[in-house]
């Protein structure tokens, strides 16, 4: 055999591997809207996206296998921000959010997949702000959490909001990363869209927010209710100085009289058909959205369930 010869024949190997394992992965290139299959017919639907809602994700999925044996559902987190991205290029099935896609992440999408993505309401959330267990506030006002995260704002000691701590005075501003739909969601209803002051311990999940104000007696932060654990106290919240502070229960949470209240967003390209439309239709069955409740979120109200 030439060189030439070996040369070609290397070339079309290689391209045929390369094939061979995009084939396998079934996730190499765009996804189908039925999520993807294999030869063997088993299917695969990837799950990307908020860290508040991973928690939820990985427990329908696991429920699910028991319904579905055939449909494997692989969650991930990162950020309500990552799944979009994943969405934008066309490669997960399902971008869990904590936050509404924007205008132009949606046209983005449509400009690179062809396909309109498709919001499903799967649940309710109270973004609860969390103080340690010991602290003795218990309840806070929108323009206090902007002086003490917002850039420019003049609160840096828990004496500026009337409070003494034996732990220390300085509050230590437990924040998200900017890929997170939390993050987006506080930056926007709380603080106006104003820019975060530098300093904050900006965590990468839901989890490790509450986990450090729990070791931590002068911090402060935010997260899902969901993660709520004995070491933290979840504060009441006012917009607005002088009307009256409402806490993150449940009932408030889907009523809306907590002002900090957000939905839980699911977004597929196009209307999802076979196993993934399958899948969406159990997370908001009856089923589906008792794992809500079990996770500590809102479920839907009963008349939007799925049969």
């Amino acid at each position: 055999m030439t060189k030439k010869h070996t040369f070609t024949s290397i070339l079309w190997l290689g391209s045929a591997m390369t094939a061979a394992v995009c084939l396998f992965q079934a996730g190499c290139g765009k996804r189908e809207s039925g999520g993807a299959a294999d030869a063997a017919g088993k299917v695969t639907i990837q799950n990307k996206g908020s860290d508040t809602m991973v928690n939820l994700a990985q427990a329908w999925a696991e429920e699910y296998k028991k319904v579905a044996p055939a449909v494997d559902i692989e969650v991930s987190g990162g950020g309500s921000g990552q799944g979009i991205a994943a969405l934008i290029k066309g490669t997960v099935d399902i971008a869990n959010c904590s936050r509404n896609m924007k205008p132009q992440e949606i046209e983005q999408a449509r400009k690179n997949t062809g396909k309109e993505p498709k919001e499903f309401v799967v649940g309710h959330d109270a973004l609860a702000v969390y103080v340690h267990k010991d602290n003795p506030i218990d309840e806070i006002t929108f323009e206090q959490l902007a002086n003490i995260y917002a850039e420019g704002g003049k609160i840096t000691r828990w004496s500026g909001l009337g409070v003494k701590l034996p732990g220390g005075d300085d509050i230590v501003r437990v924040s998200r990363q900017s890929s997170s739909g939390t993050y987006e969601f506080f930056r926007e209803h709380v603080l106006d869209k104003k820019d975060f002051k530098l300093g904050s311990r900006d965590m990468n999940g839901s989890k490790e927010v509450v986990e450090l104000i729990a070791g931590t007696p002068t911090a402060i932060g935010y997260s899902g209710m969901g993660y709520a654990t004995a070491g933290v106290k979840m504060l009441k919240v006012s917009a607005k100085t002088g009307q009256p502070a409402m806490p993150p229960t449940p009932e408030n949470a889907l009523s809306g009289a907590y002002p900090i209240a957000r939905s839980l967003l699911c977004y597929t390209l196009g209307a999802p058909e076979g196993e993934l439309k399958k899948y969406l239709d159990w997370m908001m069955s009856a089923a589906g959205q008792k794992i809500v409740t079990d996770c500590g979120c809102v479920p839907n109200p009963a008349d939007k369930h799925t049969k």
